[in-house]
């Protein structure tokens, strides 16, 4: 088994020359895809989504090498969809998709297309819209208090049954495997490392013998090498995947045989406490 990733030293995780005095910004696009080079068609490893925070540390033309503020995740995004100051968040996303309109008018034409987890900076409130500042009008039927969260992941989770798989995505028009879980425990509090290696290494404790019948409960995680899935009860689960290119509700033990041919048996469960998860996790402070 390969050694678990450290946070001190993890490439992905820090930034190499890092500014003396890094800018602060704000993703004001819809999303923002972090690149592994400063280049148009780049590869995309993750995703900022709107209202996140990051820390700039240099330019190359049209591209800035950022590390997010939220799971320490770095990458080249398009200096365009950033702004500074960095604002105050007030609120968050709780719908899987909504959109940020140009007015507070259901008829006005939308800016971009909002997902679960975004952050909003409220402003003001017309009737049942809330300005972004960062955006537009949100419906505040779609919004949530940030610090406000749900307490069930598997259920955030079903909620992307059907969306299509992406690699490094964390939106709801497309996510990958690890997007998925980090979305689920997001919206109920608990800050997931963003790659399934990560949060195999890091996060919650092992269910011991999760292979026995009925050991495996409610939102406990399954890990392969590169993947990893949310359980729905002790025997369903939920993952997006390259096999349905989507996220796909299924059977655990036909997902095991399928995917052991190709990358091998399970490396394990993982359960994690919501109240002791929504505390700073400890990875973020190595």
């Amino acid at each position: 088994m390969a050694a678990a990733p450290d946070p001190a030293t993890d490439t992905r995780l820090n930034v190499q020359d890092p500014a003396s005095d890094p800018a602060l910004m704000q993703v004001t696009a819809g999303v923002a895809a972090l690149l592994c080079e400063p280049a148009h068609g780049a590869r995309m490893t993750s995703q900022a989504l709107h209202g996140e925070h990051v820390w700039l540390h240099r330019e190359d033309g049209e591209f800035g090498f950022v590390q997010c503020k939220r799971d320490r995740y770095t990458g080249w995004v398009l200096m365009a969809a950033l702004a500074a100051p960095a604002l105050e968040v007030t609120h968050r996303v709780s719908a899987l998709r909504t959109y940020a309109l140009s007015e507070p008018d259901l008829k006005s034409p939308p800016h971009y297309l909002l997902s679960l987890g975004a952050d909003i900076v409220g402003t003001e409130q017309v009737d049942h819209y809330i300005r972004d500042d960062r955006g537009g009008w949100v419906t505040v039927k779609h919004l949530v208090p940030a610090g406000s969260f749900e307490d069930d992941p598997a259920a955030v989770a079903e909620r992307f049954v059907g969306t299509p798989y992406l690699w490094g995505g964390r939106e709801s028009l497309g996510l990958d495997c690890s997007g998925l879980t980090g979305a689920a425990f997001g919206a109920c509090g608990v800050l997931l490392p963003r790659d399934s290696d990560m949060q195999h290494a890091w996060c919650g404790e092992p269910v011991e013998n999760w292979d026995q019948p009925g050991a495996l409960q409610r939102s406990d995680l399954v890990f392969w090498k590169g993947h990893v899935g949310i359980m729905m009860d002790s025997e369903t689960l939920v993952h997006s995947n390259a096999y349905h290119m989507a996220t796909a509700r299924e059977p655990l033990v036909g997902a095991i045989e399928r995917i052991a041919k190709h990358y091998g048996e399970p490396l394990g469960a993982r359960r994690i406490d919501l109240q002791k998860g929504r505390m700073r996790p400890d990875w973020m402070d190595a």
